[in-house]
């Protein structure tokens, strides 16, 4: 209940600061948009973000997210052999045009679906994962409810609109961020493929160039993943890094690969033009003395590792000011409320952070009790 109050504080405080007025005058291409940043989740640029549209390939951001949580759950390894099905070598679209019976290592697969957004291997790690790509799809529409990603429903890992249910094949700008920011966050190994301009398989004899030509373009590039049907249009979910803020800029059914690009170079440089993600530090001594405790001191550390998106133009004047008890008396439990950090930049305060035990300190027993008093004794005399 403390961490959910302190939350709620900490976005009340500072979404009045965060400078929105610009974003309406932004004008991007697309049926919807949005732009988020990926630390804290806020949404700085929204247009039609909840719309139920076609996501062609971008729905391989939530097959390379389960891919991803496999490898470092310790599921699958990196090494491990994957075999290419019928069923796999007969996808349509963008491929490495797999064979039936041929091996490759996940790496390899990984790098295919990130790079060139092959169908083939999505399938095949699909089939590798779950035994078929329908029981993973049921994996994929799982991860969706737990994600809160209200706006989607998959019905194959690829995206692919060419089978009788694609109709209901739906997500949302938003709920391509939410996914997004999960898989840049929770696993930013991603990015060693996301990164990748060219690259081959098969022992350097298949090339395989980016779709997603930001890559190359726009500094700061971090991934992730493009898209393109007939019924779709062109989509993206672009991400890019500067100064420690990484941002995810979506945007759905552009009429071209230009647009969609211009679209998202657009949002990405708007958040990157107003915001600055700031981490407060914590300075001087943050211990508070523990009466009757087994130990005379307890650290005090901040409640959550608050990460605070702000108004630029407030980032250079931000300062903290801690406050914390005076004394506390055993026994303290971690996680026990010490005080409170204060973000401020000038006289505006950013933000307020409970600062809280690194540690328990129990009570001392009657007989280390004795023994304390004994050594006080001593010493005085």
């Amino acid at each position: 209940m403390r961490k959910i109050l302190a939350l709620s504080l900490l976005l009340a405080l500072l979404l009045p600061l965060l400078p929105r007025a610009g974003a309406a005058a932004l004008e991007v291409e697309g049926k919807s948009a949005v732009l988020m940043d990926a630390a804290t989740g806020t949404v700085l640029y929204e247009k039609n973000a909840h719309e139920k549209l076609a996501p062609a390939s971008v729905t391989k951001v939530m097959t390379l997210l389960l891919i991803m949580e496999a490898v470092d759950s310790g599921k699958i390894g990196w090494n491990d052999t994957v075999t290419a099905s019928e069923t796999a070598a007969a996808k349509g679209g963008s491929q490495i045009y797999l064979k039936v019976g041929e091996t490759m290592s996940v790496t390899d697969m990984v790098k295919s679906i990130a790079v060139s957004s092959a169908n083939d291997c999505a399938c095949a790690m699909a089939e590798h994962l779950a035994g078929s790509e329908g029981a993973f799809v049921e994996l994929m529409n799982a991860r969706v409810k737990e994600l809160g990603m209200n706006d989607t429903h998959f019905v194959n890992c690829t995206g692919l609109d060419d089978g009788p249910e694609a109709e209901n094949h739906k997500t949302s700008a938003y709920d391509i961020a939410l996914m997004s920011r999960e898989l840049l966050v929770s696993h930013p190994d991603i990015k060693k493929f996301t990164t990748i301009w060219m690259d081959t398989v098969r022992n350097g004899t298949f090339g395989l160039s980016n779709t997603n030509k930001l890559i190359r373009f726009y500094p700061g590039a971090t991934g992730l993943k493009t898209g393109f049907t007939s019924g779709a249009g062109y989509c993206l979910s672009a991400t890019a890094e500067r100064e420690g803020m990484e941002l995810i800029a979506v945007v759905m059914g552009a009429e071209t690969s230009q647009g969609r690009n211009a679209a998202c170079k657009t949002l990405l440089d708007y958040g990157f033009a107003n915001y600055a993600l700031v981490t407060p530090e914590v300075t001087g001594d943050a211990a508070v003395p523990v009466r009757l405790g087994t130990d005379g001191t307890v650290p005090a550390v901040p409640g959550e590792n608050p990460r605070l998106l702000i108004d630029k133009a407030l980032k250079s004047g931000v300062t903290t000011d801690m406050q914390l008890e005076p004394e506390i008396t055993a026994p303290v439990a971690e996680g026990q409320q010490l005080g409170l950090l204060t973000v401020r930049s000038g006289d505006q305060v950013l933000a307020q952070v409970p600062m809280v035990a690194a540690r328990e300190v129990p009570r001392m027993t009657w007989g280390q009790l004795l023994v304390r008093v004994l050594q006080v004794m001593a010493m005085g005399g």
